[in-house]
């Protein structure tokens, strides 16, 4: 039979179909499209779809306003190219979370949930969220804030001269004893903005500022006009102590009263708004008198040619089960630790803020008395972490130096990022498609 007759006989059986057969085979079918390009990825219509529906159903749960759909949609978008971008660059300079950091991730989530790993999976998946998809997540995620705490790092200077003037001024030495709640708005603003980009991007953030004032609510406004990380979960910072939020936003939050809303604020990366929510904590207290100290010890395993991340990663998982089971962490770190500590059974003695690197002082702070870390990753390999005491002693001449130029540093964090996304951003090739049919 050659092509032509093959193709007859196609057409003949077709015709032979039920015509309901046929009918249903004639609808057309949603072709997903592409509605912007970045650098050489895309973002299709179903990934845009399906982000902004998990957002609408986080902004449910916080029990806050939801936008005009088309309003949430740009927001988001916008949300996904930044993300994006930030993900290309993680990928191109190396950095990766392994499937063995990511399910002790999952692990540590399932327990916060107060569920096993089966049952919190069956949850996501009564609600309708695919297990995989939220594993790749959550992995993004965990990328997106290595690639912060390692990009923003670096480019954060603090002077001798910014530390002699904290200490000298005693209300800086009162501040971090108060902390405050807040949550706050930012329109971005490109690096090389033209005058008339100024002038509609400051027309935006009045338009969010006139909003709050007539009563919306602020986390429907935030979902609708902030390029913050945190805008699509209501601009809600948490509580921070005062001397460590960034000075711009300290100094506006001191003149406000719970409730109360900032005027715009105008920094190098865009336009703010700052809402107070409320105070906590006992100004009276001199806190730079006195630093935290941690007692902890670790069992590292050093990556090198002869044993990779993967392999490093693996024997900690067997040795944090065989702890779980009763063994001695001390014997286990004698017997299996790369660190010099070994010989004192892995004990760090006390250690200071800052003493350690970012990483492992991070997961170090999250641990509870006597709790073991997952592997955790810092430059010298990968850790298992367990925290023995915590106290507080004065300080140091020395001491007070190193905790104010950690305080400094915690203030200029927020805004040395938002730096370094809006050159990230401005950089990307960006091509929108979203009227596209």
């Amino acid at each position: 039979m050659n092509v032509a007759s093959a193709l007859l006989a196609v057409v003949a059986a077709l015709a032979l179909l039920p015509a309901q057969a046929q009918t249903r085979r004639a609808q057309p079918l949603e072709v997903d499209r592409v509605v912007a390009v970045i650098n050489d990825e895309v973002i299709t219509a179903f990934e845009l779809r399906s982000r902004v529906t998990a957002v609408e159903r986080q902004l449910q749960g916080q029990r806050a306003q939801l936008p005009a759909r088309d309003v949430l949609e740009r927001q988001v978008l916008e949300r996904m190219i930044t993300d994006r971008v930030q993900l290309q660059f993680a990928k191109e300079t190396g950095l990766r979370v392994s499937d063995i950091e990511l399910d002790a991730a999952m692990r540590r989530i399932a327990d916060n949930n107060k569920l096993s790993l089966p049952d919190f999976r069956a949850v996501l998946e009564k609600d309708g969220v695919a297990w995989v998809k939220f594993r790749e997540e959550i992995r993004e995620e965990i990328i997106l804030s290595r690639l912060r705490d390692r990009e923003v790092e670096s480019r954060i200077v603090v002077s001798d001269g910014e530390i002699d003037n904290y200490l000298a001024n005693p209300e800086q030495g009162n501040a971090d004893a108060l902390e405050a709640s807040i949550a706050h708005i930012i329109v971005r603003v490109p690096e090389q903005a033209t005058p008339d980009q100024l002038m509609r991007i400051g027309a935006r953030a009045k338009s969010a500022l006139d909003q709050l004032r007539r009563g919306e609510d602020f986390a429907k406004v935030a979902a609708s006009f902030s390029d913050a990380p945190d805008g699509l979960t209501g601009g809600v910072m948490g509580r921070r102590p005062l001397d460590r939020l960034p000075a711009l936003y300290a100094d506006a939050v001191k003149k406000l009263k719970p409730g109360e809303l900032s005027d715009i604020l105008r920094s190098p990366a865009g336009f703010h708004i700052v809402k107070l929510v409320g105070f906590h904590g006992n100004s009276n207290t001199k806190a730079s008198a006195s630093l935290k100290q941690t007692r902890a010890r670790h069992i590292l395993i050093k990556v090198n040619e002869l044993v990779s991340a993967a392999e490093a990663q693996r024997k900690l998982v067997a040795i944090k089960e065989r702890l779980e089971n009763g063994a001695d962490f001390a014997e286990l770190a004698r017997l299996n630790s790369n660190d010099l500590s070994a010989a004192r059974g892995g004990d760090l003695g006390w250690l200071y803020q800052g003493d350690t690197v970012p990483d492992f002082e991070k997961a170090m702070d999250a641990l509870a008395i006597n709790q073991i870390s997952a592997p955790i990753q810092s430059p010298f390999g990968f850790h298992l972490i367990q925290v023995l005491e915590r106290r507080t002693e004065d300080a140091t001449a020395e001491r007070q130096r190193l905790a104010a130029r950690q305080v400094l540093r915690d203030r200029k964090a927020d805004e040395a990022y938002q730096d370094w996304v809006r050159q990230m951003r401005d950089r990307a090739y960006v091509e929108y498609r979203v009227e596209d049919r």
